[in-house]
C-alpha cells in the first residue's frame, strides 16, 4: 500500500513540475545596437517570427541606438504592432540612448522601460539638418493671442514642413495607440527634445525604470496591456530569458549595407571589369569584378543613395580613362577626379548617423583612381606602342644590310648574323633593307629607299 502512495505522489510531483515548467515559458530578448538599417530590420523581423513560432511568452527589445533609416524603422514598427506576443522595449544598459528612430520604436512597444542614466528623444528627421531645420520652437504669433484658430506658420520650405508634419503625425498616432505622452512626442520631433529616464517616467513617456532584466520581469508581472485589441495580463514570474543573436545572414547583410563597404565593392567591381576589357582572357579580374559589382548593387538597392552622385562617379571614371587614351594636358583628368570626388560625397548624403562614406576613404580612392587611370593606363598604352624587343617579333621592321648583290634571294647581315633574305626588287651590296616578315630562318626584305618614298 505504501509503495502505491509513493508512486502516486511521484506522478503528482512530476506532473506539477512539468506544468509549472510549461507555464513558465521563455522571454526572448533581441538587441538593437548601433544605427538602424536594412540589416537591423531583417534581423528583428525574422527574430520576431521565430520567437512567435517558438511560443515565447514575452519579447524584450533592448535598444541602444543613435537613430537610423526611416524605412527600416517603419518596417520594425509594423512587425511590432502586428505581433500577437507582448513586446517590451528596454533602453539599456546605463548610458544607452533611444534617439531619433529609437524613440519611435519605444513609442510603438506595448511596454516601454529604461535603465537608469539613459536618454530618449531627438526624433527630428535628420535629412532636415541645416539652416532651415526647425531646431527651436517657432516664434510667438500674435494670432494665437487674438483667439484665432490658425496655427502659427512654421519655418522652412514646403518639403521640410511636409516631412516634419508626417513624422509628428506618425509618432502621435503611436502615442495615442499605446496611451503615452503625445504632446512631448510632438516636441521631440519639432524641437529635437530629449529626456532622461527619470524625466521620461514622470512625463509618462515610458512606463517604468528597471536596473536589469530580472528587475524588469518582476515589475512587469501582473501588468495588463492591450495586444491586437485584446487585454492581456503579463505573467513574467519565473520566465527564462533567451537571447537571440543575429545569425550569419544578418551579420553579412550588416557588412554589405555599410555604405563604406558598398562603395569599396562598387569601385573594385568597376576596376575589375575595366582591366578585364583591356586585357581579354585574364578572367580573374572580370569574375571578381562582376561579383563585387553585383554585391554593391544589392547594397545600394536597400540603401538610400543619390543617383546623381552615382552618375558623377561613373562620369569621373570615364573621364579619367579618356585622359589615358586622349591626352588633353590634364583637363579630362582633373575633371574626372573632381566629378569622382563630388559624386562620392553625394552618393549617400543622408545625414543619418552611421550611413555616410568617410571623407578619407573618398580622397584615397580619388587619388588612387587618378594615378591608376591617368598614369597607369598611360604607361600601358606607351608600352604597347613600342616595338617588341624579344623573340622573332623583334626582327619585324628592323634594318638589315645586304652582303652581296642579288636579284631575288641572297644573304644579309641582321643583328650581327647572316640571314637568307628574299626580296621582290634587285638588291645591291651594302644596301640597307627593311625586314617585313620572318619565316623560319628566312627573312623578307625591301629596300629602305622604297619605304622612305
Amino acid at each position: 500500500m505504501n509503495w502505491r502512495l509513493l508512486v502516486f505522489g511521484f506522478v503528482v510531483w512530476l506532473w506539477t513540475g512539468l506544468s509549472l515548467a510549461a507555464s513558465a515559458g521563455t522571454a526572448v530578448e533581441l538587441e538593437i545596437e548601433g544605427a538602424i538599417g536594412p540589416a537591423t530590420s531583417d534581423y528583428v523581423e525574422r527574430s520576431l517570427e521565430n520567437a512567435i513560432d517558438a511560443g515565447a511568452r514575452l519579447i524584450i527589445l533592448r535598444i541602444d541606438t543613435p537613430g537610423g533609416l526611416d524605412l527600416s524603422m517603419r518596417k520594425i514598427i509594423k512587425q511590432m504592432i502586428a505581433s500577437p506576443v507582448p513586446i517590451v522595449t528596454y533602453v539599456a544598459p546605463s548610458g544607452a540612448r533611444a534617439a531619433s528612430a529609437g524613440t519611435y520604436i519605444v513609442y510603438a512597444s506595448h511596454v516601454a522601460a529604461m535603465a537608469p542614466a539613459t536618454s530618449i528623444g531627438a526624433a527630428t528627421p535628420v535629412q532636415l539638418a541645416g539652416p532651415h531645420t526647425p531646431s527651436a520652437p517657432p516664434a510667438k504669433d500674435d494670432t494665437k493671442e487674438k483667439g484665432e484658430d490658425n496655427p502659427p506658420s512654421q519655418p522652412g520650405h514646403a518639403m521640410e514642413r511636409k516631412m516634419i508634419n508626417d513624422a509628428v503625425a506618425y509618432i502621435k498616432g503611436l502615442a495615442q495607440m499605446r496611451g503615452r505622452n503625445a504632446e512631448w512626442a510632438e516636441k521631440a520631433v519639432r524641437e529635437a527634445a530629449t529626456l532622461t529616464a527619470d524625466e521620461a517616467l514622470k512625463l509618462h513617456v515610458v512606463d517604468l525604470i528597471a536596473t536589469d532584466e530580472g528587475n524588469l520581469l518582476r515589475q512587469l508581472d501582473g501588468r495588463k496591456v492591450r495586444v491586437l485589441g485584446r487585454e492581456v495580463q503579463l505573467e513574467t514570474e519565473g520566465l527564462e530569458i533567451q537571447r537571440m543573436e543575429p545569425d550569419w545572414r544578418s551579420r553579412l547583410l550588416q557588412v554589405l549595407t555599410d555604405p563604406n563597404i558598398a562603395y569599396i565593392l562598387m569601385l573594385l567591381g568597376i576596376y575589375g571589369l575595366i582591366f578585364e576589357f583591356s586585357n581579354p582572357g585574364a578572367i580573374a579580374p572580370g569574375v571578381l569584378g562582376s561579383i563585387c559589382l553585383l554585391m554593391a548593387l544589392f547594397a545600394f538597392q536597400v540603401l538610400p543613395i543619390n543617383y546623381a552622385g552615382l552618375a558623377l562617379i561613373l562620369l569621373g571614371v570615364a573621364l579619367m580613362i579618356t585622359e589615358a587614351f586622349v591626352p588633353s594636358f590634364g583637363i579630362l583628368g582633373i575633371g574626372g577626379v573632381a566629378a569622382f570626388t563630388l559624386g562620392s560625397i553625394m552618393l549617400t548624403d543622408t545625414g543619418v548617423p552611421g550611413f555616410g562614406i568617410h571623407l578619407e576613404l573618398i580622397l584615397g580612392f580619388a587619388i588612387t583612381s587618378a594615378l591608376l587611370f591617368v598614369l597607369g593606363l598611360g604607361m600601358i598604352l606607351k608600352a604597347r606602342r613600342k616595338h617588341v624587343s624579344t623573340g622573332i617579333e623583334e626582327l619585324l621592321h628592323d634594318t638589315a644590310v645586304a652582303l652581296e648583290d642579288f636579284e631575288r634571294e641572297g644573304w644579309v647581315r641582321l643583328h650581327s648574323e647572316r640571314w637568307r633574305a628574299i626580296s621582290e626588287r634587285p638588291i645591291k651590296r651594302g644596301e640597307r633593307l627593311k625586314v617585313t616578315g620572318v619565316e623560319g630562318l628566312t627573312v623578307f626584305v625591301t629596300p629602305v629607299r622604297e619605304e622612305t618614298s
